[in-house]
């Protein structure tokens, strides 16, 4: 048995009950065994997989129809003159087809064949607008709530306001193939503890000791490992106690600990090919498949928060060559994603798992180099599916063109705090102390959107 003590029976059995999203417990027992960062309401989801694209997709290719584009293009109507980041011309024709699909019968494009037969299970939210048109400030502000660095990320806060659900492996996992350019800071824990930090993934390598470096110790058994162990955590905690409060050794700590467990337990979890071959197939091949099929296996085993990126870099960045790109993206992600779908369903997994497709903005309705798109944080689509969230709905509008949210406009800052509210929290009073002032994931501002919620 691995040398670390227990949570009281009182406070694990809160946090699992309140993980669980159940409601056998009342909320007032939940806040007594997590003094300080509980949720104020018991969740409706109790992990989030967020799909991110990276670079930033067209949304009037894919669920935002505006047919004012194509009788329009050609010319640049007053409604197309926003500032962007470089200098566009006239309205570009969007070649693909719209259809209602579901029940509901909301319009998804004829580039998504797979993803619109779930249809009836997405929450589109049409009126997401941030506030910068550069790729840094834009990546930084969807996972930490500002245009900077060194702030703690989405999962960072999910992790620290749940705790853990599985101990044995990490609260927050960033799939993202190949070396991490410019990337290791969107799953950074920033001021908050160290453990909160996401593990970097790199999932096109589909083997477990080579997704996760340095997974088995080939030197030393297990046993003398656990013996290494138990005699650090002795010295450790002496150390501890004349430094009471030192959060940079109490997450070292928290590190090595972990790093044990997952020994045993990572190798199951981050292989894929324990999948039957029927379900390996129904994802696809590549990548992004590898990612959503690795999101699914890791939130059945409790891990918080799973992000998986699109390509290395910006591959939605398109601007240039625009519809061509976009048909290999789409063709690329949308097989994976409906079978992610489909999995959670069917596993009853949905309900309270939370999944968030999007990228950092979206891209404008005008044309650059010809046949591009340029960077547009005006108006842009994210969706939503399980979790708490309404199906089969569209939430706000953008203009004519697509360019500019017009009616219900969300900000990045209000779709955390839904993200939050989900979870459990008041986005209001899950706050972190650090250099003499109360942080939060929306920094001062962010309503919850109620319109989407089940």
């Amino acid at each position: 048995m691995f040398p670390v003590a227990p949570l009281p029976v009182s406070r694990r059995s809160a946090l699992q009950s309140v993980a669980a999203g159940l409601g056998t417990l009342a909320l007032a027992d939940v806040l007594q065994a997590m003094p300080g960062r509980a949720p104020q309401q018991l969740p409706k989801a109790k992990r989030i997989i967020h799909l991110f694209m990276n670079g930033g997709p067209f949304q009037c290719d894919m669920f935002d129809p505006k047919p004012e584009i194509n009788r329009l293009a050609g010319t640049r109507p007053a409604g197309a003159d926003l500032r962007t980041e470089r200098p566009t011309g006239a309205l570009m024709a969007v070649p693909f087809e719209f259809a209602k699909h579901g029940q509901s019968g909301l319009e998804i494009s004829e580039l998504l064949p797979n993803t619109a037969a779930c249809a009836d299970d997405l929450c589109v939210i049409r009126s997401m607008h941030t506030d910068n048109p550069n790729h840094g400030p834009a990546l930084f502000m969807m996972n930490n709530g500002t245009l900077t660095p060194n702030r703690p990320t989405l999962g960072a806060w999910m992790s620290y306001g749940l705790g853990s659900e599985n101990e044995n492996l990490p609260n927050f996992v960033a799939c993202c193939p190949g070396r991490p350019v410019r990337f290791a800071e969107l799953w950074s824990s920033g001021f908050l503890p160290g453990e909160h930090q996401g593990m970097y993934v790199n999932h096109s390598n589909l083997e477990p000791g080579k997704m996760i470096p340095f997974l088995r110790n080939s030197l030393t058994p297990l046993e003398e490992q656990k013996r290494q162990l138990e005699l650090f955590q002795r010295l450790n905690q002496q150390h501890q106690e004349q430094r009471s409060g030192d959060l940079v050794l109490e997450a070292r700590i928290k590190a090595m600990e972990t790093a044990y467990r997952m020994q045993m337990e990572a190798s199951d979890a981050f292989d894929i090919n324990k999948e039957t071959l029927q379900t390996r197939e129904s994802y696809g091949k590549g990548h992004f498949a590898n990612g959503c099929l690795l999101a699914r296996r890791l939130a059945e085993r409790g891990v918080r928060f799973i992000q998986v990126y699109y390509g290395n870099g910006q591959p939605w960045d398109t601007h240039s060559n625009h519809t061509k790109s976009t048909r290999t993206l789409c063709a690329d992600i949308d097989r994976p994603v409906a079978a992610l779908l489909g999995d959670l369903k069917s596993r009853g997994m949905l309900e309270d798992t939370l999944v968030l497709w999007g990228g950092e903005f979206g891209r404008t309705p005008t044309t650059e180099n010809a046949d591009g798109r340029d960077h547009n944080p005006w108006g842009f689509t994210m969706w939503m599916a399980g979790g708490g969230v309404r199906g089969g709905m569209s939430y706000g509008a953008t203009d004519e063109f697509g360019f500019r949210a017009v009616s219900d406009k969300v900000h990045v800052h209000d779709l955390h705090a839904t993200l939050l509210h989900l979870l459990g929290f008041d986005h209001e009073k899950l706050t972190y102390r650090h250099a003499g002032r109360d942080y939060r994931l929306t920094d001062v501002s962010g309503e919850v959107v109620r319109g989407i919620l089940a």
